[in-house]
């Protein structure tokens, strides 16, 4: 009884080994769908680590919607890391909507890290942008807030190697910050916001991009500062405190100089003080070499002191 037991359980275990590597079930799906796939085939999708349930459901799909995929060509993109539902999805998609794209271009696509399904839809219903704020400043100085409705269509030729949503949007703010600073007034931005669109639309901004842009719609425009009062009072400030550095500089430079005038003024009565200090000198030389007399000497000190009385009866007087 035992080994009954065993035999058995043993068989069970061999039975789903069958199974698990010859997908018999699956190979019986394809069949009646009209899918020619062998066992063999789905053995070595075993061995190959490819989920042969997801070939042939994407096999089964792509044949009842009308197209000719080779199982080989969707095991290999699995391989190469790409999402296989999403490009037959993709595929089906576009023969429905009668845009031009193989197996190869929506690989291609997918590899390159874009959901291709979201591009074939996206080429069937544009979508809608919504640009950030855009700060840009007329020739008046007044400066205007826009912001701008994209409304983009995904370009399938342009997918690979294509710019992305951010480039578009750099470039549509490029455009309203040109346009809006080539016109006169504010004001005539103001009247007429659709001049943004025309001339934005005008530069073919989508080129190179993997969008096709089919409308510019300003949504709504704020106006801002006084850039062009703001610039000025700058400059004025500037001004002036320039004025009042170059005024301080001359203040300076003037109490320098008043400084080194009274230093000379210091240093010529230094010399006077030394020159009278040697008139004593030169009249003891004097009175040695014989060259001055008593008298002439009681004479001198008289007329200094009849010059030093009259000195002070003026100031006397004054007083």
């Amino acid at each position: 009884m035992g080994l009954l037991i065993i035999i058995a359980f043993v068989a069970l275990i061999l039975l789903w080994f069958v199974f698990y590597f010859i997908p018999i079930g699956l190979w019986f799906s394809a069949l009646v769908s009209g899918v020619r796939i062998s066992l063999l085939q789905l053995v070595l999708m075993r061995f190959r680590k490819v989920p042969p349930s997801v070939i042939v459901n994407q096999l089964i799909a792509g044949t009842k919607a009308g197209l000719h995929l080779q199982a080989n060509d969707l095991e290999a993109h699995f391989l190469a890391g790409g999402n296989v539902p999403n490009v037959v999805t993709a595929l089906i998609s576009a023969q429905k909507a009668n845009i031009a794209l193989d197996f190869k271009m929506a690989a291609a696509i997918d590899l390159a890290g874009r959901n291709v399904a979201e591009a074939v839809q996206m080429s069937v219903n544009p979508k809608v942008i919504n640009t950030p704020p855009v700060a840009a400043v007329a020739k008046d100085g007044i400066q205007l807030i826009a912001k701008a409705r994209v409304t983009v269509r995904a370009n399938i030729k342009q997918l690979v190697g294509g710019a992305g949503e951010d480039t578009v949007l750099a470039r549509v703010g490029e455009g309203i910050v040109s346009s809006i600073g080539s016109s006169a007034s504010h004001k005539t931005v103001l009247e007429n916001p659709d001049f943004i669109s025309r001339v934005v639309l005008e530069k073919g901004l989508d080129a190179g991009t993997a969008f096709e842009i089919l409308s510019i719609d300003i949504a709504d425009i704020d106006v801002g500062k006084n850039i062009g009062a703001v610039l000025q009072m700058d400059q004025a400030n500037a001004d002036k405190n320039i004025a009042q550095a170059k005024a301080e500089e001359k203040r300076a430079m003037a109490v320098a100089m008043e400084q080194e005038m009274k230093a000379k003024a210091q240093e010529a009565r230094a010399k006077v003080i030394l020159a009278e200090a040697e008139i004593p000198m030169a009249i003891a030389e004097a009175f040695r070499s014989g060259n001055l007399g008593i008298m002439d000497y009681y004479k001198l000190q008289n007329i200094q002191a009849d010059t030093r009385m009259r000195e002070g009866i003026v100031k006397t007087d004054k007083k």
